[in-house]
């Protein structure tokens, strides 16, 4: 990992600053059923975000995990007719985790790109290559049975693959990048991943990081650190916060509470503190999509009226310590490091975290319990967001702490 300097970090504090900040929810293929999802249903989800009552701004970008239609080989997903419908910028998802071809993802993706031509690709504003398939190989991934990742030379040769067959479309100005765990980026041994981006996304659930202090009203800490020693970590690639959010509803995980006034809580301390519009952010979840986990997140109380579960309006003050967090910004264009930022080394832990809800080989888990299995990446990602990060924030922070 590399430590840069406050000097630097205000230099391309300058050159982002004027960059928008994205801010979106992640949407997977299929229902909490385990059904498909269309058009009308993508629409929905897209229409409600962007009338949200009280939002902080206008959340008009959705993260995907696939450009597969659900239950089908390789037809582009439905979520790009309604992103075009509703003018939703899309983060599009490429899935590598378990397999040894993106060739469907590519297919699917350049039928989008011949069928709606530019009204698509000028709502793209980046490329995620595999989502945390570096966390799927660690040591914790495989105690927690996280399922098939993907190393980094099989990610790297993943992002030539796609960089080769987008060469002569209008996505090959698009950035590009990879979403993993943060202890993943702390890790010294996928440098060559971060080398191979563009951005870089994270994914922190301050909520599962049990032993580590994980009363709500940590939260806003427990986020702050283990953001920063990602973005201390990264050679000044901008970093995005690709997942995050704390529990509705759901078991206590040890001293973590899921209750509707905690998660309005994590959306101020955190979300409103730390992220909108400063940082490129995808809320975990507008809606609810796996079946097997027993951690509400939904923030909409349905997809009708735009009702929240909790008001969304950001207070002027905050109750995490300004001490413990450096102030690193981070924008689509460039990233500031924090002129406090230290080196941290990862070390692998034993965690009691949740795997499971998003997909790898087609195998998810939940609490350790295995979930149906599926033959298609599509069908794979039914969870609609990719859970391995929960499991290995579920005791990483003591690789930081």
């Amino acid at each position: 990992m590399r430590l840069f300097s406050s000097l630097a970090a205000v230099g391309v504090l300058a050159a982002g600053a004027s960059a928008e900040n994205y801010l979106g929810f992640n949407s997977g293929s299929t229902l909490d059923t385990r059904a498909a999802k269309f058009k009308a249903d993508f629409t929905a989800e897209f229409t409600t975000a962007q009338k949200l009552a009280g939002a902080p701004g206008v959340f008009n970008a959705v993260r995907l995990y696939t450009n597969i239609q659900a239950y089908s080989v390789d037809d582009p997903i439905e979520a790009f007719e309604a992103a075009i419908d509703t003018k939703t910028k899309i983060l599009l998802g490429i899935w590598t985790s378990g397999t040894d071809s993106i060739d469907k993802e590519i297919s699917a993706l350049l039928k989008a790109v011949t069928k709606f031509g530019s009204k698509f690709t000028d709502l793209v504003i980046g490329m995620s290559i595999g989502s945390e398939d570096l966390y799927r190989i660690s040591v914790t991934g495989i105690a927690n049975k996280a399922g098939v990742g993907a190393s980094p030379d099989q990610i790297i040769k993943f992002i030539n693959t796609y960089k080769k067959a987008v060469a002569n479309t209008a996505l090959s100005k698009v950035p590009i990048g990879h979403v993993d765990t943060w202890d993943s980026w702390t890790n010294a041994t996928n440098k060559a991943v971060i080398d191979a981006i563009d951005w870089v996304g994270v994914d922190e659930y301050p909520y599962y990081e049990n032993g580590k202090g994980n009363d709500i009203k940590n939260s806003g800490t427990l986020f702050d650190k283990a953001f920063d020693a990602t973005v201390a970590s990264v050679g000044g690639k901008p970093v995005w916060v690709t997942e995050t959010g704390w529990p509705a509803s759901g078991p206590n995980w040890d001293l973590a509470v899921a209750s509707t006034s905690n998660a309005e809580y994590y959306w101020q301390e955190v979300g409103c503190r730390k992220l909108f519009n400063k940082v490129p952010t995808f809320w975990y979840n507008l809606r609810d999509s796996n079946p097997d986990n027993t951690m509400k997140f939904a923030i909409a109380k349905d997809l009708k009226g735009g009702e929240p579960k909790f008001n969304l309006t950001c207070p002027t003050t905050f109750d995490t310590p300004s001490g413990t967090t450096s102030g690193s910004a981070t924008s689509s264009t460039g990233v500031a490091a924090s002129s406090s930022s230290s080196a941290t080394t990862s070390t692998s832990t034993t965690n009691t975290g949740t795997t499971g809800a998003g997909a790898q080989s087609g195998t998810t888990t939940t609490s350790g319990t295995p979930a149906a299995k599926s033959s298609s990446p599509a069908v794979a990602l039914s969870a609609g967001v990719s859970w391995a990060g929960v499991g290995v924030l579920a005791g990483l922070f003591a690789a930081l702490f």
